[in-house]
């Protein structure tokens, strides 16, 4: 054998040594991407099920709250009107304090279970035709009493000719309901306007402004993240869960739209939610696309 074709073979050894270390190097890998795979399949099956338990709590627990609560509400509605006699100012305010307390733990308990439902995929939407100024003349009525005799004007600006709707309207009063009780809690004095408007040819924009504390920049990209709530003096006299804005976005996204702000700190806010005016046109057209 001459030294060329020594050194040829000591170098095809050579490489075949390297091609075997690689080898062993890349199943090695392998067994680590697997065991990986594994493991993260593991931890995905737990936070799976975790979610699962966090929802049926909620749902259990919110269940089991609205009862005691219902009685409380309707013990105090039968104080209310004298069903034990007449009673006397000082009584009459208390009442009404027990009234208003278990009234706010209702809403919170509501929010809950319906973060439970849409968790769970049990909400379940009922889109209707219906005319845009029978929402606003519901919406008005509910609430009067609450700005009789405050420093609050709350408009509803009757909006252009607009065509009849076809989304769930209840979700949609959902919304807008959230909507105007945050801005009647941080509007102390001033005024509220709920419009709305075409947005194109297919969509409508719903709007509540107001004259309130308005909301620091830095914090309005997360105001529509579970249990955020507004840093502020006011709020810290307020109780609530911080769900209710989420639950805007959420109801917003099963009616096939999208929800927004707009906030100038000491100025004011504005709200919105932008739906098609036919969900079930939009949802066609979402399935058409590619």
């Amino acid at each position: 054998m001459s030294v060329t074709d020594l050194s040829l073979q000591q170098e095809m050894e050579r490489l075949r040594a390297e091609n075997e270390g690689l080898r062993a190097e890349l199943d090695e890998t392998n067994q680590g991407v697997l065991a990986l795979y594994g493991e993260l399949d593991q931890q995905a099956e737990q936070l799976r099920q975790v979610s699962e338990l966090k929802s049926r709590f909620l749902s259990y627990m919110s269940h089991e709250f609205r009862t005691p609560l219902g009685s409380i509400l309707s013990m105090t509605r039968l104080l209310d009107d004298g069903m034990d006699g007449e009673l006397s100012s000082g009584q009459r305010q208390q009442v009404l304090f027990i009234s208003n307390a278990a009234s706010e733990l209702r809403e919170m308990v509501d929010d809950l279970l319906d973060l439970a439902k849409i968790e769970a995929g049990r909400i379940t939407i009922s889109p209707g035709w219906f005319d845009l100024m029978d929402l606003f003349s519901a919406l008005r009525g509910m609430f009067r009493p609450l700005v009789e005799g405050n420093d609050i004007e709350l408009e509803f600006i009757a909006p252009p000719q607009l065509p009849m709707l076809y989304t769930d309207d209840k979700k949609l009063a959902q919304i807008l309901r959230n909507y105007v009780s945050n801005a009647l809690k941080f509007t102390p004095r001033g005024r509220i306007v709920v419009s709305a408007e075409l947005e194109g040819d297919a969509a409508v924009r719903f709007s509540v402004r107001d004259t309130g504390i308005g909301i620091p920049q830095e914090m309005q990209a997360a105001l529509f993240e579970d249990f955020m709530q507004v840093d502020s003096p006011l709020q810290k006299r307020l109780r609530g869960t911080g769900l209710g804005l989420s639950l805007c976005k959420r109801f917003a996204g099963l009616l096939g739209g999208h929800v927004g702000v707009n906030s100038v700190q000491g100025e004011g806010s504005e709200f919105f939610v932008v739906v098609p005016v036919n969900l079930e046109t939009a949802a066609e057209a979402i399935d058409a696309a590619p």
